[in-house]
């Protein structure tokens, strides 16, 4: 099996080299100082613990990696590949119905055993919109989108706007993964295994947050596996509301509309008013075609929900 080096996934903070067939061996980025590094390597300790333990509750309907060990002289850690590929919106479009359910109950069943790791931090009241920078959002969306697309379509996302930022729901606080996207959950499909990887955001979390991740907004799963999670989850740790109840399925629609609209205001940040390069001229054309996207998306979240009143 041969893997080019430049192919391999590096983050914010990690460098990844090839080590064999079944193992990534990682450091810190070569720019970072002797602080960073030290740092760097608290958060690997921090991961490997989180790895450890839900390795330890060895449920045989998912896969962990392991983090085979931690080098603090050489500033190094050893982890096993995750098998088969990234789980994007178009490889579950392409598997069967039964293929589709298991990974549903996959991840239904990882989210509970994550979360049910610690016990719960008590219920609080929680406003969506304070999780992201919202008020830069409004602002773009009042003061400057206007230069780059229609009336209707400023008027369509402040209307947007104005209704997620009035809901607020009762949560608790689990031990949650935090970044449940596609990029960290992989399936192989000679298995049917899913793995999850990367827990560095492993902490303290919203418990919807990780049920309604990006994720499941990407595959249009979020009911599936909430039922799945409530079926499997421990009831006298913490309250769930049926799913049927309207203040659940408002809480479903906004959780993956914040997803989109944090997309949005991402992708509004590299607009420029007047590129003078062609390169420039294309990324704005990207972005815009992009926004329209996401508010689509979040149209169409509306649309499927008020069918379920």
């Amino acid at each position: 099996m041969t893997i080019e080096l430049d192919k391999l996934d590096h983050g914010r903070e990690t460098y990844a080299t090839y080590y064999g067939d079944r193992f990534v061996l990682k450091r810190p980025l070569p720019m970072f100082s002797d602080e960073q590094k030290q740092k760097w390597l608290e958060k690997q300790h921090k991961t490997k613990e989180t790895i450890d333990a839900i390795r330890a509750v060895n449920h045989t309907v998912y896969n962990i990696p392991n983090m085979e060990f931690i080098n603090d002289d050489e500033y190094q850690i050893l982890e096993e590949r995750a098998p088969g590929e990234k789980l994007t919106k178009d490889l579950f479009r392409s598997l069967s119905k039964r293929q589709r359910l298991e990974i549903i109950n996959s991840i239904g069943t990882f989210l509970v055993d994550m979360n049910e790791l610690k016990l719960p931090i008590p219920e609080q009241n929680h406003k969506i919109t304070s999780e992201f920078k919202f008020d830069v959002l409004s602002h773009f969306v009042n003061n400057r989108m206007g230069e780059w697309f229609r009336k209707n379509e400023v008027l369509q996302m402040k209307k947007f706007c104005e209704q997620i930022d009035s809901f607020t729901y009762d949560t608790y606080r689990a031990w949650s993964h935090g970044d449940l996207n596609s990029g960290n959950v992989y399936y192989d499909e000679k298995t049917s295994t899913l793995s999850f990887i990367d827990f560095a955001e492993a902490d303290y979390n919203l418990i919807y947050a990780d049920i309604f991740a990006p994720l499941q907004t990407d595959l249009q799963i979020e009911r599936q596996v909430y039922e799945k999670y409530a079926e499997y989850h421990q009831p006298s740790l913490w309250r769930m509301l049926s799913i049927r109840n309207p203040k659940m399925q408002e809480l479903m629609k906004y959780r993956a509309e914040s997803v989109l609209m944090k997309r949005f205001l991402k992708a509004s940040r590299d607009l420029r008013k007047n590129p003078q390069s062609e390169k420039g001229k294309q990324n704005t054309k990207a972005k815009i075609a992009f926004m329209r996207e996401q508010m689509a998306a979040i149209l169409a979240l509306e649309q499927r929900f008020a069918k379920k009143k």
